[in-house]
């Protein structure tokens, strides 16, 4: 299995993108093509290539965070997203991993690999940590107004990864709104709740935001503009709670020691941080397409590769398609 990593994507490219895929590549025994400034990346390889599956494929050029995503990929063509996006498309790599501009990496998939017959609009699946495990938030902020068919695609593709790449069998899927009642919610979800009924999916009904963390389902769907409010909220929270539990703990260094302290800090950080569950698939695009967080350091660049590397053993692109026409999609039934 090849992954193309974007090397020259995210605030610590090319360090930490060439760190992370040297542990990828050893630890998930798969090929990492590095796509971006040969010299630069060679500087951080030092020689050290995880025993020959580390190669580079030179891209002379990088979309910025603050560039315009569609004029960006279409003025820069050798850019390093574009580039291993299209070695995606020519059958030259298995998946695309950036931390880069996520604008970027959302148009080149979308122009390079294309939309999945049926799907409108792809959306991003992003996990949250929660009481019994992790919900899929989705759409995360591709999409920031919607019709009520892209939240039923939005909710089977859901449903598909958790089945897939989280291992649940019949997955609870849940609308996200003002109320659990089937009367609640605005337009959007009014008439998105009558579409999910019609689906084979394992649809419970709405789910309000305190219940997500809770784990009251599997599987969250929600326009981008609310699922990214949810997403940053999420995270300001916990990096509050982590700083306020550090405070308090502090407070209780003699009677557990540092040692003791530590230990619990680390483990709640962990189930708190992003970096344990590495990317964020692009769901509806005609190929494997993992987006990661812009700070993304080694441990979640690893993950990144672990996801894009399950999504391809799972075929999830498959799945994925052969679900919607299942459900009709393609021939436009809704």
């Amino acid at each position: 299995m090849k992954i193309a990593l974007d090397a020259m994507g995210g605030d610590y490219a090319p360090a930490e993108i060439v760190r992370g895929a040297r542990e990828a590549a050893r630890e998930l025994e798969v090929q990492i093509m590095l796509v971006g400034h040969r010299e630069k990346i060679q500087q951080e390889l030092a020689g050290d290539n995880a025993g020959g599956l580390l190669s580079i494929v030179h891209a002379s050029e990088v979309v910025g965070m603050d560039e315009h995503p569609v004029s960006a990929i279409r003025k820069k063509r050798d850019s390093s997203i574009v580039v291993a996006t299209q070695l995606v498309k020519d059958g030259a790599a298995d998946a695309v991993v950036s931390a880069g501009s996520t604008g970027a990496q959302m148009a080149s998939s979308l122009f390079i690999l294309g939309r999945i017959a049926g799907v409108d609009r792809p959306a991003i699946s992003t996990l949250l940590p929660t009481a019994n495990g992790v919900v899929a938030l989705l759409d995360a902020g591709a999409n920031v107004d919607c019709r009520p068919q892209h939240l039923q695609q939005f909710a089977v593709m859901g449903s598909l990864y958790a089945e897939k790449i989280l291992g649940l069998a019949n997955p609870k899927v849940g609308l996200v709104n003002i109320g659990a009642e089937e009367t609640k919610g605005n337009e959007l979800t009014l008439a998105a709740y009558n579409l999910l009924q019609e689906t084979n999916i394992n649809f419970i009904g709405n789910v309000e935001g305190r219940d997500l963390f809770f784990g009251a389902v599997s599987v969250a769907v929600c326009d981008g503009f609310v699922g990214n409010v949810i997403l940053k909220s999420a995270e300001g929270l916990a990096m509050y709670i982590l700083g306020m539990f550090k405070q308090e703990l502090g407070k209780l260094e003699d009677i557990l020691g540092r040692e003791k302290i530590m230990h619990i800090l680390g483990g709640f950080q962990r189930r708190m941080d992003y970096a344990e569950y590495g990317g964020a698939p692009l769901l509806g695009v005609d190929g494997v397409s993992v987006i990661c967080h812009g700070s993304s350091r080694a441990r979640a660049i690893k993950n990144a590769v672990r996801v894009a590397k399950e999504a391809v053993e799972q075929q999830l692109v498959r799945a994925i398609k052969v679900s919607l026409e299942k459900e009709n999609f393609k021939e436009g039934k809704y």
